[in-house]
């Protein structure tokens, strides 16, 4: 199964700066003027669509931002730290993200 975050962290000023979903859906309900309902509904969708792509096992590609893929991992050996009992830890999939040399700039720009 792919789990994805729902938060986006952000590093602003120095300090730790998360843009929710829902400061998302008020962003985009100020700066372009539509109703919180179909602001949400916007979020929702775009959000479902980018789920449904990464699930399938897609890469999602956005230009200027970054592209998010999905890796396999294989089983590999492990070991619990406080036990250090051996085990065994299964096969997974991994979703990894890849910022465009855009968005790094503007990062490093901003620090």
């Amino acid at each position: 199964m792919l789990r994805v975050a729902k938060v986006v962290r952000m590093t602003f000023l120095g300090g730790n700066m998360s843009l929710t979903k829902d400061k998302l859906v008020n962003r985009l309900q100020t700066q372009v003027g539509m109703d919180k309902q179909e602001s949400r509904q916007i979020v929702e969708r775009l959000l479902g669509i980018m789920k449904d792509t990464l699930a399938q096992g897609e890469e999602l590609l956005i230009s200027g931002f970054g592209k998010f893929s999905v890796r396999q991992k294989n089983a590999r050996r492990g070991r619990n730290p406080q036990t250090k009992e051996s085990l065994v830890l299964a096969a997974r999939k991994v979703l990894v993200f890849k910022a465009s040399g855009v968005l790094r700039n503007r990062i490093n720009e901003s620090s």
